[in-house]
């Protein structure tokens, strides 16, 4: 990303809508927003083989595993508007599976460009199965859109549920209820 032309971009547009980028709270203004899109987009940036860099470990189990509730915040690419929530993830290996936290990263790295939050479901889904070839995956994504609650329909208490079911998850029902029931459990 060129941050200098995105500051100048920036500098254009508080311009545009009637400000003075000059003034002493917008002079900082335009370095601020760049570096915070850099951040913000930083997922285009990033290649999957490389952030999972074989953080897969042999285990011969068939069992469904779960990491539920992890936060993500991503920004929708009709309005660049943020929204965020949380996203479930329950996959049943074929004799590999992740360490932890690159589910988290792996969710970040699709959640850090522009986006719809159905195409993220769908993103985080296929690349969990791709990367070890599970037998299952489900992913769910209960978000919170600014888009639709400080602009247009202004609807404070809307949640938008998306869900991506894969292999056994879509095939068994069985599968996907117990997913759906161990990620709707009430923490201890």
């Amino acid at each position: 990303m060129n941050r200098e032309k995105v500051e100048r971009l920036i500098r254009e547009l508080l311009i545009e809508i009637g400000e003075n980028p000059d003034r002493e709270g917008l002079v900082k203004t335009p370095s601020r927003v760049a570096a915070a899109y850099e951040f913000l987009t930083s997922g285009y940036r990033v290649d999957a083989k490389e952030l999972i860099n074989g953080a897969m470990f042999t285990q011969e189990t068939n069992n469904m595993v779960i990491a539920k509730d992890i936060e993500l915040y991503s920004l929708c690419e009709h309005h660049i508007l943020p929204f965020f929530g949380r996203c479930h993830v329950g996959y049943i290996s074929k004799g590999k599976v992740f360490g932890v936290s690159k589910l988290a990263r792996v969710i970040d790295m699709y959640a850090r460009r522009l986006q719809i939050q159905e195409r993220l479901t769908e993103q985080i889904a296929h690349a969990i199965r791709a990367a070890i070839n599970a037998e299952g995956v489900g992913v769910i994504i209960e978000a919170q859109h600014l888009c639709m609650m400080m602009r247009g329909v202004e609807k404070q208490n809307s949640l938008m549920v998306t869900s991506s079911v894969l292999g056994s998850f879509h095939d068994s029902v069985a599968t996907r209820n117990e997913f759906l029931s161990l990620i709707n459990r009430a923490r201890p």
